[in-house]
């Protein structure tokens, strides 16, 4: 799709309006020929821009439906791979998870923040399954992903933002055939504490 690339350009251009630099570790650990169900944490709107640029993927987005809010980006929300999830809603919130993937089939990784809502600064919430579910059905592995800072430089219900850098770590692919949702979810909720320095 020809807006793909004008997407990623606005996420770039407004993580600069931001003030944010951007810092990638564990682009080694992925195989560049196969996509993901990208699993990441959520503290802050940063994360979403972070996840959809620098993954280094053509990269599909569940996002909460709040985010259709937010100026440019909301709007932008509606011509690419990103769906608003309404949690509110089980029918609605499938109907997404089912276009997700319809994405993945077409060759597209996923990103999912698998907390569900942004945490407050330093919280690591319990995880959902929908991304868990989203892997077993297309064959794909989790990545887990912690992205680090982003709380401090735009945290929740804080109303500022402020300039910084912003560390997105890649953690090794978690293995999904042939398992169960919960023993997926739990190996890769503890590799992305252990990355944040939370409690599992």
């Amino acid at each position: 799709m020809w807006l793909y690339p004008i997407a990623r350009f606005g996420a770039k251009l407004w993580l600069r309006a931001c003030g944010a630099k951007i810092v990638v570790k564990g682009g080694e650990n992925l195989d560049e020929d196969r996509s993901y169900v990208f699993a990441s944490n959520h503290r802050s709107y940063l994360d979403t821009a972070t996840l959809f640029f620098y993954s280094g993927r053509k990269m599909g987005l569940v996002a909460k439906k709040e985010l259709l809010k937010a100026p440019v980006l909301g709007q932008g929300m509606h011509y690419v791979k990103i769906f608003a999830i309404d949690r509110s809603n089980p029918e609605r919130a499938r109907r997404s998870m089912d276009k997700a993937r319809k994405v993945m089939e077409e060759g597209y990784s996923f990103g999912v923040f698998v907390e569900g809502t942004r945490a407050m600064p330093g919280e690591l919430l319990p995880f959902k399954k929908g991304a868990f579910h989203l892997a077993l059905q297309t064959g794909a592995d989790i990545v887990p992903v912690a992205v680090k800072n982003t709380d401090v430089m735009m945290g929740k219900r804080t109303g500022v933002c402020y300039s910084g850098t912003i560390e997105m770590v890649m953690l090794p692919p978690v293995r999904t055939k042939g398992r169960e949702v919960m023993d997926i979810l739990l190996e890769t909720r503890e590799a992305i504490a252990n990355e944040l320095g939370t409690k599992s």
